[in-house]
Parts: C-alpha cells; sequence; structure tokens
C-alpha cells in the first residue's frame, strides 16, 4: 500500500478521534457548568487549539512535500502511538463527566485519582507530548516533531500552572496529589 495513503488514513483516523472527543467535552462541558463549575485559562485555549491544527498542517505539509516515507523502526512508533491512544481511552473514562479539553472545575468536588491518577498528575498531557513527537517519527517528519514538542512545552508551561492552581483552589487536589509527580509515575508509595 502507498505510503501516502498510510498518513492519509492515520490522520483520519486522529482526526475522527478528535471529532468525538470534543463531542464529549462538550456534552461534559455543559453538564459541569450546569452544576456550578467555573472555567480557567480561556486566554490561552484558543492559541492552545491553533497549536494542534497547525499541527496537522505542518506533519502534512512535511510529510507530503518533502516525500517523507515511514521510518524504519515504524512498529516501535505506531506501538507507542497505540499505547498512548490505550492510555487516552482510560484518561477520559477515568474522569467520566469531570474529562474536558478546557479547564473546568466543579468546586468542592472530590478529586479523580483512579486510573492512570494513581500514578500521575497529568497523564493526558503526557499522551499528547507523546502523541506530538512519536505521529512525525513515524512518517520521518522531524522538523515538525521538533518544532511542536517544543511549542507543546511552552503551552503546558503556560496551561498546567493555571490548571493546578484553580484545582489547589477549589478542590484538595494538593493533599491528594502530594505523593504524585507531574508526568514520571511513581509506582511505590
Amino acid at each position: 500500500m502507498n505510503q501516502i495513503l498510510y498518513f492519509i488514513l492515520l490522520i483520519a483516523f486522529i482526526a475522527l478521534q478528535r471529532i468525538i472527543e470534543l463531542y464529549i467535552a462538550k456534552g461534559n462541558e455543559k453538564w459541569m457548568k450546569q452544576q456550578g463549575a467555573v472555567e480557567f485559562g480561556q486566554g490561552h485555549y484558543k492559541y492552545m487549539v491553533l497549536l494542534h491544527f497547525c499541527f496537522f498542517i505542518f506533519l502534512s505539509a512535511e510529510t507530503i512535500m518533502l516525500k517523507r516515507g515511514i521510518s524504519p523502526i515504524w512498529p516501535v512508533f505506531l506501538a507507542l502511538f497505540c499505547t498512548a491512544q490505550a492510555i487516552r481511552i482510560w484518561v477520559i473514562t477515568s474522569l467520566g463527566k469531570y474529562w474536558n479539553t478546557k479547564i473546568i472545575i466543579l468546586a468542592q468536588t472530590r478529586v479523580v485519582k483512579k486510573g492512570p491518577y494513581q500514578f500521575i498528575k497529568h497523564p493526558n498531557y503526557l499522551v499528547v507530548a507523546l502523541e506530538l513527537l512519536v505521529i512525525p517519527l513515524l512518517f520521518n517528519s522531524y522538523y515538525t516533531a521538533i518544532l511542536f514538542t517544543i511549542l507543546n512545552i511552552l503551552m503546558l508551561k503556560v496551561r498546567i500552572p493555571i490548571e493546578e492552581h484553580a484545582l489547589k483552589t477549589l478542590t484538595e487536589y494538593e493533599e491528594e496529589f502530594q505523593d504524585c509527580h507531574r508526568f514520571i509515575p511513581r509506582f511505590i508509595k
């Protein structure tokens, strides 16, 4: 099968996945706001959406225009991508109605500390970081991998402090997650 076709199929799969996630997030946002939840970080959200949109544009341009082929170690990158998808599903199902692409906090609600949240504070951001690196590397699109990994780091330097401050202010987040790291799993308590 043509390598460009593999690329298009993967991008179509990811686009469909993102559309489903936005649908879930919108429903969760509506429910949470009906319960009195408060949204934080609205100022940076549009830039985060722009970053993810541009990722696909840059990835497509580099992969197709520079005629990048599939990596010789594609099974490794594909396995990492599939692992990230499994963790993403684990994150969404663990948070249930509280999962969102926005920072929406329902005050005095018990913080979810099940699923991947037993091990790290921000598994969803870890999944996104992994995807922004692995998807381009799967197709030898090194420029996209480097650029968007750096841009994502800069975005998370803004987003995570806002999210953690909101959680600390409105929930018992600090007490619940004092023994967890942001991205490095802690398996032994």
